[in-house]
């Protein structure tokens, strides 16, 4: 595995060079040292706790939050649930290689388009260490190679988890360089990594607004931004009050630290008094801090006091943590304006029975992901039948949405004649 000795030109160079091999190697090898990979990381828990344990640690001493400790940590079960990702990607159809459609020209030629892998990934990411190796298994399924920059704060599980992966791999019969980590913590080795054209073929960054804003000052290899999630979670005056308050306290309280998690609650005036009462002592007993507008707080009985006035700045926030804002809409529109202005166009959640009010919702609210009657949770990757995720697009580009396998892929034409020339 390339080791931080190396520039970051050396190690986009490597991986450029193993890309190209890469692309040519069939699937059952690829395939078979990713099942093995899967192997090591059980057989090899203790060893990554042990470095996951340093930098929870670290983090808990630096102050970071419960949320982001949370996405930091690793358990026994969470390393498992690690390796099953990588067998259910093993699992699913090889994008490489896959025929798009065919035709025959009135030239005679035989053209055919044809899946082929990008070439070079690189991704940029934050605190979960899980991404290093769900990064890897996707990226050599769809035949690229992945270059890794995670963050300081996971830089001890980072470390193991890609020695582990890189080495497995080579033993499998890949070549070398074919995954390679950048340690974090140095924003000129990011600026250095989004400039390697030639080299890089795309960079897929997760993280929040200061790493979109770096890339964009810096960038000149291709992004996919795998942006932020201001989700929403929108009760329709048809809403069944129960199911609407199950939705919006699993969207928010579920998994808090994660961008796939609602940070707004829109509540339609006429269905409000059913949900709000109740839902709010749920999430105040879940330990959620609730920002409100004055129409929330009057339905929140006692407890309005207690209770925090939102700001223009609340319905842009993207918190990761337990806490929500709560406004009450007067209907349809005002959500769906509320929701185009404010939110992120990650995943955005209608809970009604009114059918025609879904569809609206559907086919008006900008968003990758649009939900009805379910929480905005269910974006990600493995759970859409992909394995895992490089990240949620916000884009509408190329890819939109969790990136997996075919998002990792781009097309060539092929054309077969027997002499042709153009006249």
């Amino acid at each position: 595995m390339a080791v931080q000795a190396q520039t970051v030109a050396e190690i986009c160079a490597q991986a450029k060079r193993a890309a190209r091999k890469l692309a040519t190697i069939d699937a059952h090898t690829r395939d078979a040292a990713l099942n093995a990979v899967a192997d090591d990381l059980e057989a090899r828990t203790d060893e990554i706790l042990e470095a996951n344990a340093l930098d929870v640690e670290d983090g808990r001493a630096a102050g970071l939050d419960d949320a982001l400790i949370d996405r930091l940590t690793l358990t026994q079960e969470r390393v498992h649930e690690v390796a099953e990702a990588v067998r259910e990607i093993v699992a699913l159809p090889d994008p490489v290689g896959e025929l798009i459609e065919s035709k025959t020209l009135r030239s005679g030629l035989d053209l055919e388009k044809v899946r082929v892998p990008l070439g070079v990934v690189a991704i940029v990411y934050e605190a979960r260490p899980n991404v290093t190796v769900d990064a890897a298994a996707l990226a050599i399924k769809s035949g690229n190679a992945v270059v890794l920059r995670g963050s300081s704060s996971a830089q001890h599980s980072n470390a193991v988890l890609a020695q582990i992966v890189a080495d497995t791999l080579t033993a499998g019969g890949l070549p070398e360089g074919a995954v390679s980590l950048v340690a974090g913590g140095d924003r000129g080795e990011l600026a250095q990594l989004a400039t390697q054209d030639g080299l890089v073929d795309l960079i897929i960054p997760r993280g929040g607004g200061g790493l979109k804003t770096t890339l964009k000052e810096h960038a000149t290899v291709p992004v996919i931004y795998a942006a932020a999630g201001n989700c929403h979670v929108y009760v329709d005056a048809a809403a069944d009050p129960q199911m609407a308050q199950e939705i919006a306290y699993n969207a928010k309280v579920q998994r808090p630290g994660v961008c796939n998690a609602a940070e707004t609650l829109l509540v339609h005036a006429e269905v409000a008094p059913a949900v709000l009462p109740e839902l709010f002592e749920r999430l105040h007993a879940a330990g959620v801090e609730l920002l409100v507008d004055a129409r929330a707080r009057a339905l929140a009985g006692p407890q309005g006091e207690g209770l925090s006035d939102a700001t223009d700045e609340d319905w842009d926030t993207e918190y990761l943590g337990l806490k929500m804002a709560v406004r009450v809409v007067d209907g349809l529109d005002e959500a769906i304006d509320h929701i185009n202005r404010h939110g992120t166009g990650h995943s955005e959640a209608i809970v009604t029975g009114d059918d025609v009010a879904a569809d609206r919702f559907c086919g008006e609210v900008d968003a990758a992901c649009v939900y009805v009657n379910a929480s905005t949770r269910f974006t990600d990757g493995g759970e859409f039948g992909m394995g895992a995720e490089m990240g949620n697009s916000t884009q509408k580009l190329h890819a939109r949405g969790p990136i997996g396998l075919r998002e990792l892929t781009t097309y060539k034409y092929v054309a077969h004649g027997d002499g042709q020339v153009r006249e």
